[in-house]
Order: structure tokens, then sequence, then C-alpha cells
């Protein structure tokens, strides 16, 4: 594996937030201090090209990256949050439906999150006194 790939591969697992190329950039400084951020860009779209890592693609967003293990992804549609979501046999349903196999799915449930909901409802409380 290249230089840095694997440690890029280690802080995108590490910081289990969904992170951008940006925020992978800002862990590696710290004990790279000289790596330069299309480094990390080039890595990271490599490791995603190998199926090591996964990219997470939202119009309007950063591109972020994530473990790829078997998982889907609920998206804030106010803050852009990612978050992740188990949901045990959908693929097995989905060849059922379609009557063939699939390779794979990538499943994006768009929804408004715990923080983005409370937020809205302290506003809503605000405006009617």
């Amino acid at each position: 594996m290249p230089k840095y790939a694997e440690e890029i591969l280690a802080a995108v697992t590490e910081l289990q937030q969904h992170p951008t190329a940006e925020q992978v950039f800002l862990e590696m400084k710290r004990e790279h201090p000289s790596i330069a951020l299309g480094t990390v860009y080039k890595h990271l779209n490599g490791l995603a090209e190998e199926g090591l890592l996964l990219r997470i693609t939202e119009q309007g967003s950063p591109d972020r990256y994530d473990r790829t293990e078997r998982h889907d992804h609920l998206i804030c549609s106010r803050c852009g949050k990612i978050a992740d979501v188990h949901l045990p046999d959908i693929q097995s349903r989905i060849e059922h439906a379609l009557g063939r196999e699939i390779l794979s799915y990538d499943l994006k449930i768009r929804y408004i999150c715990p923080d983005c909901r409370k937020q809205e409802e302290n506003n809503a409380e605000g405006g009617t006194q």
C-alpha cells in the first residue's frame, strides 16, 4: 500500500463520523505536518476505487468517506449529518422482488435528525410567545 494510504484508511475508520477529505487531512497533519491536501484526496479516491473505503456523495455537499462494512445511511435534510443504520436482510428482499441476484445497493434515507427537529420545535415555541 502506498505511503500514507494505510494511515488514511485508519483515520477514516477511527473518526467514525463520515469525515470529509478536509477532516481526514486535519487528522493526518497531526502526525505528518508536511502532508498536502492533494495527497489525502489522491489516497481517499484510490482507496474508494479499490473498494477499501466507501465514498458517500450528496449533491451540494463534499464527499464523505466511510468503512465498507455493509450498512446504510440516514442523512439529515437540514444539516447534512450522516448516521449509520443497519437494516438486516434488505438485499435478499430486493433480490426476491426483482427475481434476480444483485451485486450491491446504496440506500440513503433522508430525514430530519433529532437535533434539527429539536431546534425547529424550539424556534416554533419562541415564535408563538
